[in-house]
């Protein structure tokens, strides 16, 4: 018997073997869902290059332009994250659904009414002392976006009306709703050329944070984030939430309750794009007014996309996209661009992001079950063990 053993050195390197197999085969699991949306969003550049080529413009001073606007200095890196806060918040509104299988583009009417119900409430707590103040607004905000697009989903659990139709539409109502309050029974009579709500006051104004100098939107959004993943990837409830997404019919067999899991998480991603509206007033505008209509909710889409509804990847994406948008302006003015040409640009990165999701699986790279396959298909050397 002891003549049969393995030697200890031979064990010790088959166990060093396995174990590297291990850590290599966690990596490519965990490449795949970064090298894919990456490869995707070069691919959308490029073929945002070759737009601009057939235009008579240089691909090269787009990319210079990007660079200077968005990340070349420090005002462009408080600029590009000033823009990034509200789109952490809307790419967690289209992130968290996503998890159960339902996307949800309404996050702009989410935004528009978080930012109008932070002014709406703010006139009635003149009186109360500041922080409770803000407090008391931002819960008013989350409490409006929560029910908006948590609506969503009790029309998706309980009467089977899809989520992405139902969020849509019901954005188009909250914007036409926004603007009929604050250029009607909420307008500020001194706001002539752009109607507005009564101002906030200085008081009722959140300052930027220390040393960055962009406002707490940035510092909460992260925050929302890290908070998310939590949630998703780190509780029993989380858990339910991906059974449910990954197979209805096995989570209900299971006893699991889809429905309330559904309402939950389109509510909670309704709140967090309805903080992206309470920060644009009481950290930006001091005012509701159409300005609270900047396309956040639909930039947020391509950032949870992008991220593969990762929230903490939403954090650089949105930082990413919000330099693009940051040197709008400059390509407009550098260029001889149109302003709309950041959209074209976005809208190209998410359709080839959308086409990409067909990649995923299919390359043994990232697939460590299929190389054993190939090792078994491999000859064996002359000599070696059977």
């Amino acid at each position: 018997m002891v003549a049969e053993a393995a030697p200890a050195g031979v064990t010790g390197i088959g166990r060093t073997a396995s174990r590297g197999l291990q850590v290599r085969a966690w990596i490519a699991r965990h490449s795949e869902s970064v090298a894919i949306p990456v490869g995707a969003a070069l691919v959308g550049f490029a073929l945002f290059g070759v737009f601009l080529a057939l235009l008579g413009k240089s691909p090269l001073q787009l990319v210079e332009i990007v660079y200077r606007g968005g990340f070349g200095s420090s005002f462009a890196l408080g600029n590009s994250l000033q823009r990034a806060a509200p789109l952490l918040f809307a790419g967690l509104c289209v992130a968290l659904p996503a998890r159960l299988g339902l996307v949800v583009i309404g996050g702009e009417g989410a935004i528009v009414l978080g930012g109008l119900a932070a002014a709406a409430v703010a006139p009635a707590l003149s009186g109360l002392p500041p922080a409770l103040a803000i407090a008391l607004m931002a819960l008013a905000s989350a409490l409006v976006g929560a029910v908006w697009i948590g609506s969503v989903g009790w029309l998706q659990a309980y009467r089977g009306v899809n989520a992405t139709i139902s969020s849509l539409l019901l954005s188009y109502i909250a914007i036409a709703l926004a603007n009929h309050l604050i250029e009607g029974p909420l307008r500020d009579p001194s706001s002539l050329n752009k109607p507005s709500t009564y101002p906030l006051g200085d008081a009722f104004m959140i300052g930027p944070m220390p040393l960055i100098g962009v406002h707490w939107g940035l510092g909460c959004g992260v925050l929302a984030c890290l908070v998310a993943y939590m949630l998703m990837d780190r509780t029993t409830l989380g858990f339910a939430a991906r059974i449910a997404g990954g197979n209805v019919r096995a989570a209900q067999i299971q006893g699991l309750p889809v429905g309330r899991l559904i309402v939950g998480f389109t509510a909670l991603g309704g709140a967090f794009a309805a903080l992206a509206g309470f920060f644009e007033v009481v950290a930006v505008q001091g005012t509701a007014n159409a300005t609270l209509v900047a396309g956040y909710g639909y930039t947020g889409i391509l950032v949870a996309f992008l991220a593969r509804q990762n929230p903490l990847a939403i954090v650089p994406v949105a930082f990413l996209l919000g330099g693009i948008e940051a040197s709008s302006g400059l390509i407009q003015r550098r260029m001889q661009l149109p302003d709309a040409t950041v959209l074209v640009l976005e809208g190209l990165l998410f359709l080839v992001v959308l086409m990409s999701e067909t990649l995923y699986g299919r390359f043994k790279v990232f697939s460590p079950h299929l190389w054993s396959e190939k090792r078994a298909a491999a000859p064996v050397p002359a000599g070696s063990p059977a």
